[in-house]
């Protein structure tokens, strides 16, 4: 079953089991009362650290990247937010979530040192979250985070979340990778005002699933793997609604936070950075959860309701009533895991899609264009 999120940008109360982002609060600062190489990477300007043994060395992974993490902070109507981000070249532009920047009338941007600059916007991606901004007048020693790839992740491998949990900046946590290709369904922040198509759209990411500690304020962040590469942006956490915690206070923290897959974000920011406007793959149909029964097996999948006439999926022949069991040879559970999958492509790209026609399984190549409400 796909988790939901249905809160805003700042944390607030939410039904039992759900999720909200990770962003913070102006006010929500507390008061506080194995041997290994490193190589220069020829990407960012951080240095990758070289494990020898089974035990990844933390401790050198947080000294080489945690310069390439910032705190941002965004003005609002009505108060102030908080969140993260990481510096992806030298020209300053930062890698964030959309709903880190949602409204925000201006943006600043502390590095480790403790310098503060302004950030303009470079463009958003409510779709998927993300967002792009730049320090205004960027300095020239900047540290620039290595962007890895998260194509080859593996469930248990270690991974870092650094940034500004309840505005505690530079903050390390670490753990592993708990599940991959999570269907995680938030409701979305506009950028613009709420005649926006973009306002209060639902965001579907099949997400990487970790254990690290991920609270307020690491919205935005990034996930780096052991060698010190980000392989994912934190996003959201799941937790205990107020009526299920004791004393009527959100758990915070429970084990269970989301990022969305670094191969996505840097395609979307690259296209932010380039165009100020990211675009997206389309199927063209209407979905519900199903299932189909093929071969003695039954499978849970993705049922199509409604083919849109002239769209991806009605040219490759799909139809209404076939179930979608799986994309690329990654499995479908969900409605929400196929719509998942489709936004990490682009337009263009042809798709092989799994399909149950009644009893019978065959293999659908469809080729994706562009979403008509992008051009």
């Amino acid at each position: 079953m796909a988790l939901s999120l249905t809160t805003a940008l700042v944390a607030s109360g939410i039904t039992a089991g759900g999720m909200y982002y990770a962003g913070g609060t102006e006010e929500a600062r507390p008061a506080i009362t194995s041997t290994s190489t490193v190589s220069a990477n020829n990407q960012g300007n951080t240095k990758l650290v070289t494990t020898q043994g089974q035990t990844p060395d933390w401790q050198k992974v947080a000294e080489n990247v945690s310069s390439s993490v910032v705190y941002i902070r965004a003005k609002l109507s009505d108060g102030g937010a908080s969140g993260s981000g990481v510096v992806i070249d030298k020209q300053g532009h930062i890698i964030t979530n959309n709903h880190v920047v949602a409204g925000a009338s201006a943006l600043y941007a502390q590095l480790k040192d403790g310098r503060i600059y302004e950030l303009e916007l470079t463009g958003t991606d409510p779709a998927n979250d993300l967002a792009v901004v730049k320090i205004k007048n960027a300095p020239s020693d900047l540290t620039v985070a290595q962007i890895g790839s998260s194509k080859d992740l593996k469930v248990g491998q270690g991974v870092m979340a650094i940034g500004a949990p309840l505005g505690l900046s530079s903050t390390a946590t670490t753990g592993i990778i708990s599940a991959l290709d999570r269907p995680v369904v938030t409701k979305g922040e506009s950028s613009d005002d709420s005649s926006s198509s973009s306002a209060n759209q639902r965001v579907y990411t099949n997400a990487i699933q970790v254990d690290a500690a991920i609270n307020p304020g690491n919205s935005g962040g990034p996930l780096f793997d052991s060698q010190g590469r980000v392989i994912g942006i934190n996003s959201s956490i799941a937790t205990l609604s107020s009526s299920s915690s004791s004393g009527g206070a959100r758990s915070g923290n429970i084990g269970i936070g989301f990022a969305i897959p670094i191969d996505l974000a840097n395609k979307v920011a690259q296209q932010l950075i380039k165009d100020r406007k990211a675009t997206h793959a389309y199927l063209g149909v209407s979905l519900e959860d199903g299932g189909a029964t093929v071969n003695g097996e039954t499978r849970a999948g993705a049922k199509i309701t409604k083919v849109g006439s002239g769209t991806p999926a009605a040219n490759a022949g799909l139809r209404e009533g076939d179930v979608i069991l799986a994309v690329d040879g990654h499995a479908v559970g969900e409605s929400a895991a196929l719509m998942g999958y489709v936004r990490q492509f682009s337009a263009g790209d042809q798709v092989k899609f799994t399909v149950a026609r009644g009893s019978n399984k065959m293999e659908v190549t469809v080729k994706l264009v562009e979403r008509p409400d992008d051009k």
